[in-house]
């Protein structure tokens, strides 16, 4: 470290790793040579990783993705690079149920019963609509299906409009790229488009059953919702779209080349979905 401040001011060296010349200064004296200039590279590995996975990443999956990449560190002094350098995970507030008081009384089964955990892809399928403003298009849809084996969004489709064509055309996208088996499990909740004869008459056709979230429980369906919220979070948030065209770009930007394929999962073993389907393949 030294070399490089005899070559740079402190200045210089401060702005390009993003620290504060108080942070340096204690290193530097408090620090033998070469932990500081391990953890010189450990700071630009946390910026780099950080930054190129959205700015979504908390200590504990920077911390598996520096691991993985062959940097050992310890979850607590990553935790503490990442306050000196200011880096937080974006916050996805936990999703709370408004109560619909237009669905009628009618009984659905609900097959799923929480029950989220597959041994194998093409088991349990969930699906859900979520919202996206647009400035010249108003409001855009989006529908998906999420395979509950590895959490991938296997089937997606942005509307001008939320109808019942919108959830067919997902659901049959999905069944035209997975194996479907009879007995598969699709949970959806008690909209309407979910409701539909005709998406009923698709189910039947690939023989797939269709499971309901119960009436006045929202975490019937709470992985697909949790998705939802976090994309928001993660990119509807912090943007704001121009038309139709600039959303649809963005969504499938974010599915299929973030979501699905870089973005790790606590709950499944810090495996991405595709790496988590690839277990099976």
């Amino acid at each position: 470290m030294k070399v490089t401040a005899s070559a740079h001011s402190v200045k210089e060296v401060c702005q390009t790793l993003h620290l504060c010349r108080s942070t340096y200064y204690q290193y530097q004296h408090q620090t033998k040579p070469e932990q500081f200039k391990r953890r010189q590279v450990l700071y630009q590995q946390i910026r780099r990783i950080y930054f190129d996975h959205r700015r979504v990443y908390g200590a504990p999956k920077v911390h598996e993705e520096l691991l993985r990449e062959g940097y050992h560190a310890s979850l607590k002094l990553v935790q503490k690079l990442m306050r000196h350098l200011g880096l937080r995970s974006i916050v996805v507030k936990k999703w709370r149920y408004e109560h619909n008081n237009y669905i009628d009384q009618m009984t659905y089964p609900n097959l799923l019963k929480q029950d989220f955990k597959a041994v194998k892809p093409n088991q349990k399928w969930a699906a859900d609509i979520t919202y996206i403003p647009t400035k010249t298009d108003g409001w855009c849809y989006l529908a998906t299906i999420m395979d509950l084996y590895s959490r991938k969004i296997i089937a997606h489709k942005l509307s001008r409009h939320m109808t019942t064509e919108l959830v067919v055309n997902v659901l049959n996208q999905a069944c035209e790229t997975r194996t479907v088996k009879a007995g598969l499990i699709l949970h959806t909740d008690l909209g309407s488009q979910y409701r539909s004869t005709a998406l009923e008459t698709a189910l039947k056709q690939h023989a797939i059953r269709h499971s309901y979230s119960k009436r006045g429980y929202p975490y019937d369906n709470s992985v697909v919702e949790s998705f939802h919220a976090r994309f928001k979070k993660e990119e509807v948030y912090q943007r704001t779209y121009k038309d139709y065209h600039e959303a649809n770009l963005a969504q499938f930007s974010y599915i299929e080349g973030f979501y699905n394929s870089r973005r790790i999962i606590s709950a499944d073993g810090y495996l991405t979905p595709d790496e988590k389907e690839q277990l099976v393949s």
